[in-house]
């Protein structure tokens, strides 16, 4: 007769599978980050890589008259990074230009 509640279960197993599933699952996550005071950061993370990202910046920043960059982030890789709240013009924006799916979107924040 064997003991079973004696066996190693890891609790966090199914979450670090989560996360790295996450990354890859074709999902575009678009954050907000709190700055100093009211400033605001907007993040788009998981856009395909076969897209050229500063031309997607490029014609954000024009568009929506804001400041923007390409960053590499060493979990998530290449993310856009938009000055203020930016998430109803960037969603509006890839779906428009064809560039993810309504259900492919993910909107993060407060």
């Amino acid at each position: 007769m064997s003991i079973q509640n004696l066996n190693t279960f890891d609790p966090f197993a199914d979450a670090i599978k989560g996360a790295d599933y996450d990354v890859q699952d074709g999902l575009v996550h678009i954050r907000i980050q709190q700055r100093n005071g009211r400033k605001t950061l907007t993040t788009v993370q998981g856009l395909s890589v076969d897209y050229d990202l500063k031309k997607i910046v490029r014609a954000c920043k024009k568009e929506f008259a804001c400041n923007g960059t390409v960053i590499e982030h060493p979990e998530y890789g290449e993310v856009l990074q938009l000055q203020g709240d930016q998430r109803e013009n960037i969603c509006q924006f890839l779906t428009k230009s064809g560039l993810a799916k309504p259900e492919q979107l993910k909107v993060h924040g407060f």
